[in-house]
């Protein structure tokens, strides 16, 4: 039997570690929450007590991590990192939001480790996940590409081959970029709407029958809608790290930015306003918070 360890059972992990155990690989599985992983085991998943205990047993490696430097530190660091314990051959499928120059980093490092990293980011949130519906961005060497393809297939519907290492990153910062951008507009016209007397509701109705129609309004307009910014389709804080390194990308390659700032400034002052772990369509309740 086929062997994939998960590194990281939050919302994302925990659905495509399910997917995994549906479709007959064994799945072992790591986590700091604690609950998380009894849920898991009591879905079929065995629990490893570190990540690098986990990694000499596996045939693949997802990470779902919360930031680069995470990911950084569980593949690479000296002592306990689970690249110096995986065998040749095997593969390390990074499915966090990671930055696309320590992507490249990791993906020489494994090379000569002869063990396989690609960056196969993700789109589609937890009900994705769980419905093993995902669209996933991937990066890496293409000579490897048909061996990673199964495992993915029962996690995902849309694969999409990108290019080389970091090709998968790219493409997932900027449309994390494109989807804040989005949400920071419909916020400011549906209050513009109000204020104007035509409630939100009909203005996203139309927009959704117009050339303004956008899958971010069924994501995400329906918290803003009925104001359920508890309901996180996507943290706050997420999509704020995720811009972030949007940025860094961008201004690596000369592009400017003037675009972007304003949904930069606007997601981190909801996240210096300890709105982070909400979802990112409380950005309207900070415009709203603005006018007071």
């Amino acid at each position: 039997m086929t062997t994939v360890g998960v590194i990281g059972c939050g919302l994302m992990g925990s659905g495509m570690a399910k997917n995994l155990i549906k479709n007959n690989y064994e799945v072992i599985i790591y986590d700091i929450n604690e609950d998380a992983v009894k849920s898991l085991v009591n879905h079929g998943a065995i629990s490893a007590s570190k990540p690098e205990d986990l990694a000499s047993k596996v045939d693949y490696l997802i990470l779902s991590l919360t930031s680069p430097d995470l990911v950084k530190e569980i593949v690479l660091n000296e002592d306990s990192g689970v690249l110096q314990r995986m065998k040749q051959g095997t593969f390390i499928l990074d499915m966090s939001t990671n930055d696309v120059n320590i992507t490249r980093q990791i993906y020489q490092i494994a090379q000569e480790k002869g063990v396989e990293f690609y960056d196969c980011p993700l789109s589609g949130g937890p009900d994705g996940a769980n419905n093993g519906t995902l669209t996933i961005m991937i990066g890496g060497n293409k000579e490897k590409l048909e061996e990673i393809l199964p495992v993915l297939e029962a996690i995902g519907e849309h694969i999409e081959y990108l290019g080389d290492s970091g090709a998968g990153q790219t493409v997932k910062l900027c449309h994390n970029m494109v989807v804040a951008g989005v949400i920071s507009l419909l916020s400011e016209a549906f209050l513009t709407s109000e204020k104007a007397g035509v409630p939100k509701e009909k203005l996203a109705s139309i927009l959704q029958k117009g050339s303004g129609q956008t899958r971010a309004m069924d994501v995400f307009g329906v918290n803003i809608i009925d104001q359920t910014f508890d309901n996180v389709k996507f943290s706050l804080s997420n999509m704020t790290k995720d811009i972030h390194l949007y940025r860094n990308l961008a201004e690596n390659h000369q592009v400017s930015t003037f675009i972007s700032d304003s949904s930069h400034q606007l997601f981190h002052l909801g996240k210096n306003k300890g709105k982070g772990n909400l979802d990112s369509s409380v950005v309207y309740e900070v415009l709203v918070e603005m006018m007071r």
